[in-house]
C-alpha cells in the first residue's frame, strides 16, 4: 500500500509523524512525505522519501512584534498562516495525489491541503493530533481562507478525518478527543548524537532546560535574558544543567557557569532519563517525551497548544505550570526546587509513563490502519 504523510514545514509538526512513517515502511508499505521545499532535507534526514508541494514558511513567520515574548497566543492568526500555506500548496498536492495515487493520507493537524486533495478523490483521511488543545481556531481559519477552493471542488467545508490518532493518554485529553484512537508516543530526536554522559546519572540533581525550536528564534531579547537568568539561578542552587537549545541561541547566552554540563542540541529521549526535572515550553514532543521518561516538569507555556499541554501535565500531577509571561528566573528556580523535592511529582510522572507504555505502538496501529484501508 502507499501512504502519503503531509506536514507543515516545522519540526514540532513533522517529528510526531516520523515513527508512523517508519512503522509503515517496516511493514512493507511505500511511504512518501509531502512538505515544503525548504523542509525536504529535514524529512530526508528522518529516512523517509519526500516530495515538495510548495515554497513553505519560515519559523520567523510565526513572530508577533506586539508580544513581549515575540510570539503571542493568537491561535486564529497562526491558523490563517497554515491555511494560506495549504492554499499555495494545493495545486501541487492535487498533482502529487494523481501521480502517486496513495491508498490513504495521514496529515498532522495543521496541514490542510492533504485532507482536501484526499477528500476529492475519496481517499481515506487520517489526522494526527498533536497537542491537547482542540484548536478550533485553526479549522475556522482554514474554512475562511480555503472557501473558494472548497466550493470549486464541491466540498461543503473542511473534510473531517476518517480517523484521528492521539498520543496523549486518554485521561489527559479534553472532551473533543474522546473518540480519538490511542497511539503510543515514540520520540524522534532528529539527527543528534547520543553522548556518554547522557546515559549516566550524576551525583548532583540534573536539570534540563529547553524552549523548543520556535520560541528561542522568534522570541524577544527578554526570552534570552530569562533563559540566562534561569541558568544562573539553577547554578547557584548547585544543580547540573543541560541547556538543550540550538547553537545560535546558546551563543547569545554568553559565557555559561561551570555547572552547565552541556549546551546545544540533544536527543531528548536519551537525555531525560538521566535528568531529575525538565523545564520547558510545553510543546507536544517535549511534554510527551518527558512524561514517557517519567520525568517531572516545570512548564512555561506561551502560545497555541502549549497552554493546554501544560495544563494536562499539571492535572496529571507530574509537574507545575507557570505561564512564560509571568516567569522570572527566581520564580522558575523556586518552582524547579519545589518539584525536585516533591516525591509526588516523580510518582505521578512514573504513573503517566506506564499509561503511555500501555498504548498501541506505531507498528501495531500501522497494521490496524492498513487493514482498515483494505476494507
Amino acid at each position: 500500500m502507499r501512504v502519503l504523510l503531509t506536514t507543515a514545514p516545522l519540526h514540532g509538526h513533522f517529528f510526531p509523524l516520523v515513527p508512523l512513517g517508519w512503522a509503515f515502511r517496516a511493514l512493507g508499505h511505500d511511504v512518501l512525505v509531502a512538505t515544503s521545499t525548504n523542509f525536504l532535507s529535514i524529512a530526508a534526514a528522518a529516512g523517509l522519501p519526500a516530495a515538495a508541494t510548495g515554497a513553505g514558511i519560515r519559523v520567523g513567520d510565526l513572530a508577533d512584534a506586539d508580544s513581549s515574548q515575540g510570539i503571542a497566543d493568537v491561535r486564529y492568526a497562526h491558523g490563517l498562516l497554515f491555511a494560506h500555506l495549504a492554499a499555495a500548496h494545493l495545486p501541487a498536492t492535487h498533482a502529487l495525489m494523481d501521480d502517486w495515487k496513495p491508498d490513504f493520507v495521514i496529515s498532522e493537524r495543521a496541514e490542510f491541503g492533504g485532507p482536501i486533495a484526499a477528500a476529492t478523490r475519496d481517499v481515506p483521511r487520517i489526522e494526527l493530533q498533536w497537542g491537547v488543545a482542540e484548536l478550533s481556531e485553526y479549522r475556522a481559519a482554514a474554512e475562511e481562507i480555503l472557501e473558494p477552493q472548497l466550493t470549486r471542488l464541491g466540498l461543503p467545508g473542511m473534510p473531517e478525518p476518517d480517523l484521528t490518532l492521539n498520543p496523549w493518554p486518554a485521561n489527559l485529553r479534553l472532551p473533543h478527543a474522546g473518540h480519538h484512537r490511542d497511539l503510543r508516543h515514540v520520540a524522534y530526536n532528529g539527527t543528534e548524537r547520543v553522548l556518554a554522559w547522557m546515559l549516566t546519572r550524576g551525583d548532583r540533581p540534573r536539570v534540563c532546560l529547553t524552549l523548543g525550536t520556535v520560541l528561542p528564534h522568534v522570541g524577544s531579547r527578554r526570552v534570552i535574558e530569562l533563559v540566562r537568568g534561569i541558568i544562573d539561578r539553577l547554578a547557584q542552587r548547585g544543580y547540573d544543567i543541560v541547556v538543550a537549545m540550538d547553537d545560535d541561541v546558546v551563543a547569545d547566552l554568553g559565557p555559561l557557569p561551570a555547572n552547565v554540563l552541556h549546551a546545544g542540541r540533544v536527543p531528548l529521549s536519551q537525555t531525560l532519563p538521566g535528568c531529575d526535572v525538565l523545564i520547558h515550553h510545553g510543546g507536544q514532543g517535549t511534554s510527551l517525551t518527558a512524561l514517557a521518561s517519567g520525568r517531572p516538569q516545570v512548564v512555561l507555556p506561551q502560545f497555541d497548544d502549549q497552554l493546554d499541554n501544560a495544563d494536562a501535565v499539571e492535572r496529571s500531577g507530574a509537574g507545575i505550570s507557570l505561564p512564560l509571561a509571568e516567569a522570572t528566573p527566581e520564580r522558575v528556580a523556586k518552582h524547579c526546587q519545589y518539584v525536585l523535592e516533591g516525591g509526588r511529582f516523580r510518582e505521578a510522572a512514573a504513573s503517566v509513563a506506564q499509561d503511555i507504555a500501555a498504548q498501541p505502538s506505531p507498528v501495531e496501529l500501522a497494521a490496524t490502519i492498513a487493514e482498515l484501508a483494505r476494507s
